[in-house]
């Protein structure tokens, strides 16, 4: 499955990339597939685990943050590994045709 989702701190200004960045650090410390672009992270793997690292990035700003919002999109689509790159390189096939 791929989950992309969002964090965003509320109640501690306009600036909250430091915020961000904390829940950013648990996807990447996970070990599973991840991106990370302007609007959201992707993650990559097995129910249990994605939503784990979820849960456990949600936490990271809600240490800091008095509320925290959460964005979040699923695929899941068992069976299927490495999506996260396949989608992308299927999208940028058909561009290049």
């Amino acid at each position: 499955m791929i989950v992309a989702f969002s964090v965003t701190p509320l109640g501690v200004g306009e600036e909250v990339g430091e915020y961000v960045a904390d829940a950013v650090r648990v996807v990447r410390e996970s070990g599973l597939p991840n991106r990370t672009d302007a609007m959201f992270t992707s993650v990559e793997g097995e129910w249990e685990e994605v939503m784990d690292v979820v849960r456990r990035a949600v936490a990271a700003v809600e240490a800091r943050a008095p509320r925290v919002s959460l964005v979040l999109k699923a695929d899941i689509r068992p069976g299927v590994t490495d999506g996260l790159t396949a989608k992308v390189e299927t999208v940028e096939r058909h561009l290049g045709a």
